[in-house]
């Protein structure tokens, strides 16, 4: 196992942890005893320099929001999507940021003057939920959103595997005969029950398209009763994976779908408990009983982030888009 992150309780009072998406950034301060002292949402720029000015601005309004200042922060964590480079905390290939590469620790800690470290945001959101949830040993967060992917945490520490891939189960093909997924392959776990897939498959305008989905299902709807299976098979096929591969105690389902609630988490177990109706292997290994889903609002993903921030990063390069 590769051990790539150990949080330091020492320091000055405050943490501040950052979870910049394509829209918005969710940022809490946490205290040294790990305590949530305030949370702010600001929307989040597009492009390179518009990046490091939104978490500058992020930070210095929740020093405000917590009624303190700069100087009372000991570090900042950021969870960001695409390439990151842990070590030097720069970010490559966040296409949903307009960001190609950029030295985000370094820019937005000499704007700062406080010590900045960066995540990619799954493997952060992943730290976050096993501390909020009290786990210990092992778990997995499976993240469920426009794309999927998880992250492995081991002891309070995440796992990366040799070259950080660890979890990667969205891009794990199930089907090579399935659905042309993003990646290049057929039929992978991500063309199932990604959020992305399944509103290009429904082709229908909404907002809210897999909601949409659910609901005509629930009505009798042929075509989306097809997409809900996929949905509840592709998740219940990435719970296999996480758990077969890397034996977790439990699966933390996390990411936007989780806005599904009950729907979302008795289909999943559901597809479970049918899978292993045939084989007494999978029935011992009480799938169903090993995921839950993280509540509503959840601030997993910059919890995470704060405890990156606080911590000595030791393996250099972290893969997921």
């Amino acid at each position: 196992m590769t051990h790539a992150i150990v949080a330091d309780p020492s320091g000055r009072p405050i943490r501040v942890g950052l979870d910049v998406g394509g829209t918005k950034i969710d940022a809490v301060a946490v205290s040294s005893s790990g305590d949530l002292l305030a949370r702010l949402r600001r929307p989040t720029g597009w492009g390179e320099d518009a990046v490091v000015d939104s978490v500058v601005e992020a930070v210095t309004a929740l020093a405000a929001e917590a009624g303190t200042d700069l100087s009372a922060i000991e570090s900042v964590g950021i969870g960001i999507p695409g390439l990151v480079d842990a070590v030097t905390g720069r970010v490559l290939h966040a296409v949903n940021l307009g960001v190609a590469s950029l030295d985000l620790a370094d820019r937005a800690a000499a704007r700062l003057g406080i010590p900045v470290r960066v995540e990619n945001d799954v493997k952060a959101a992943a730290l976050g939920a096993a501390a909020l949830r009290g786990i210990e040993g092992s778990m997995a967060y499976l993240n469920l959103g426009t794309g999927v992917a998880a992250g492995i945490v081991v002891d309070g520490e995440i796992w990366r595997g040799s070259r950080g891939t660890a979890g990667e189960v969205g891009h794990l093909s199930v089907d090579p005969a399935g659905r042309l997924c993003g990646c290049g392959q057929r039929g992978c776990i991500e063309t199932f029950c990604g959020g992305g897939a399944l509103a290009r498959a429904w082709d229908r305008p909404g907002s809210l398209p897999v909601r949409d989905i659910l609901d005509a299902a629930e009505a009798g709807d042929e075509h989306a009763l097809a997409l809900r299976a996929d949905l509840f098979h592709g998740a219940a096929a990435a719970v296999r994976a996480l758990v077969l591969s890397a034996d977790v105690e439990r699966v933390i389902i996390g990411g936007g779908l989780t806005a599904l609630g009950d729907r979302l988490e008795d289909g999943v177990r559901a597809a479970l408990h049918a899978g292993a109706e045939s084989s007494a292997f999978m029935r011992s290994l009480n799938l169903d009983d090993r995921i839950e889903l993280l509540p509503a609002g959840s601030p997993a993903a910059a919890f995470g982030a704060a405890l990156v921030g606080a911590a000595t990063p030791t393996k250099e390069i972290v893969t997921h888009g």
